[in-house]
């Protein structure tokens, strides 16, 4: 099974977590609230329960347990921390420099198999450490993250690049150099094409070495949802400007 990853989508950069995850759960708050007046909650003796108003919105947060242990990691040495796996995952909750000048998280892809590829922040981490040496270095540690969806605003302003190589404008695009891909994945008893599918990042990971031009692919293929695609979906990808 494929191990949990975070894709940075300024930098397409991925994290892979060590093992995965021990828990993890989904919990969803919608957009209600009591319904108030400047005196205070609406109510009344009769109600059992305060009035509802709608607003709209609501979040979507995922709490994961995450175990990092350096005893399961090939040619780790007696003295090396436990950090230097967490710590990239530390820096997901730090506030970074925006296109703006404002500081915020790094927007990242969650990312889990198939069936999980979520638009996410990390609002929150935690960690404790366990087998420490005798200069103080912990080898192991449970991580704890909590992750907010966020709205997929789609792609950003800046030109799609594949490495240092740039993607030809859509328009720019000539029918005879596209590339047709059926999307590979398993199909459900009685021909039933709604099984699982490759993921549009990890196809352009292996078409384009960067997996953040899944945006480019699905907005070139007019594909709304990603995760609702089915095995044997027919994709024309734009080729690689070639290197001078």
């Amino acid at each position: 099974m494929e191990r949990v990853a975070f894709l940075l989508e300024r930098s397409g950069e991925r994290i892979e977590c060590l093992i995965n995850p021990d828990t993890f759960t989904v919990t969803r708050q919608a957009g209600l609230r009591p319904q108030s007046t400047l005196s205070g909650v609406v109510g009344g003796r009769s109600q059992g329960d305060h009035p509802l108003l709608a607003t709209g919105g609501g979040s979507t947060e995922l709490h994961l347990e995450l175990l990092f242990d350096m005893s399961k990691v090939p040619r780790a040495q007696p003295d090396d921390s436990v950090q230097t796996l967490t710590g990239p995952l530390w820096a997901l909750a730090e506030n970074s420099d925006a296109p703006n000048g404002a500081g915020r998280p790094p927007q990242v892809l969650f990312c889990w198999g198939k069936a999980w590829s979520l638009p996410v922040v990390v609002a929150a981490v935690a960690e404790r450490f366990e087998q420490f040496t005798a200069g103080g270095v912990p080898r192991r540690s449970w991580m704890t993250l909590r992750l907010l969806r966020r709205p997929d605003d789609g792609p950003s302003a800046a030109a799609p690049v594949a490495g240092d190589r740039p993607l030809p404008g859509f328009d720019q695009v000539a029918p005879e150099a596209l590339q047709v891909h059926e999307l590979a994945g398993e199909l459900q008893g009685g021909g039933d094409r709604t099984g699982q599918v490759e993921r549009l990042d990890a196809l352009a990971h292996r078409l384009y070495g960067d997996a953040s031009l899944w945006r480019w692919i699905a907005a070139f293929n007019d594909i709304a949802d990603p995760a609702r695609m089915a095995p044997g979906t027919r994709l024309l990808l734009p080729p690689v400007v070639p290197e001078p």
